[in-house]
């Protein structure tokens, strides 16, 4: 049987017990149902994970004891910035989501010319934890034991602007554009094996004409995946998986 992993937002340190936050415990005691003596495996984001067990399981609260540390990470040596257009209805939660599983280092929501996701205020305060917590479950199930980070929104000029004051070296840029025609042996050709990828993708509608033209002044590279256009959902994932194939861990 599969032993439950849970992630902790307080540092962990072995050999100690541990009181779980609110959403964990309930998580665990409602969702899981699990009780005194069940095995968890615990990770704190700071790489590697812990062997646990529950000692109280309460209606709200949940009591464990740290066991042994295992360094194992299980990052990509690929580290890769995903900077994508919001999009609306659950398709971004799902990106989100595939993303993580796919190994991402980071995830930059987008305000684009296309987009038509409005947020500010409270309610994107709301919808960046949403994210977060979205990405700190992908971890879990998929056995990832850091957490990528889900950043602040930005609208798409200040963004390229940030990303050119960057320190990027090692890094590839690239832009989905289904209408080039360079692909990613191409680019390997070119630029050899790259530390790290910046992978730029268009909400629904995708990336205007002048957005991809802005993008690729500021040395980002387009990018085709083949002869068909894919949806702002299905794009990112089928870049990420070729990234990872050509220059990660698959």
């Amino acid at each position: 049987m599969r032993i439950p992993r849970i992630f902790s937002a307080e540092p962990l340190a072995g050999k100690t017990e541990v009181q779980l936050d609110e959403s964990a415990s309930r998580h665990v005691v409602k969702v899981l149902r699990l009780g005194p003596g069940r095995p968890l495996i615990l990770f704190d984001g700071q790489g590697g994970e812990y062997e646990a067990e529950i000692l109280e399981a309460g209606k709200k609260t949940a009591r464990v004891k740290l066991g042994a540390h295992t360094a194992e990470d299980r990052q990509s040596p690929l580290a890769i910035t995903l900077a994508i257009g919001i999009s609306r209805g659950d398709r971004f939660d799902w990106v989100i989501q595939k993303a993580t599983e796919l190994g991402v280092t980071d995830i930059q929501p987008l305000f684009t010319e296309r987009c038509e996701v409005k947020l500010t205020g409270e309610r994107l305060q709301k919808k960046l934890g949403q994210w977060q917590q979205i990405a700190i479950s992908a971890c879990e199930q998929s056995a990832r034991n850091r957490v990528p980070q889900i950043l602040a929104p930005m609208k798409f000029a200040p963004f390229l602007a940030s990303e050119d004051a960057a320190d990027l070296s090692g890094t590839l840029k690239l832009v989905l554009h289904h209408r080039t025609d360079v692909s990613l042996p191409q680019l390997e050709q070119q630029f050899g094996r790259p530390q790290s990828a910046l992978l730029l993708v268009g909400p629904e509608g995708g990336l205007s004409a002048d957005e991809i033209e802005l993008a690729m002044q500021r040395q980002f590279h387009p990018l085709r995946l083949g002869p068909r256009v894919l949806r702002t959902e299905t794009a990112p994932v089928a870049a990420l998986s070729v990234l990872q194939f050509q220059w990660g861990d698959f």
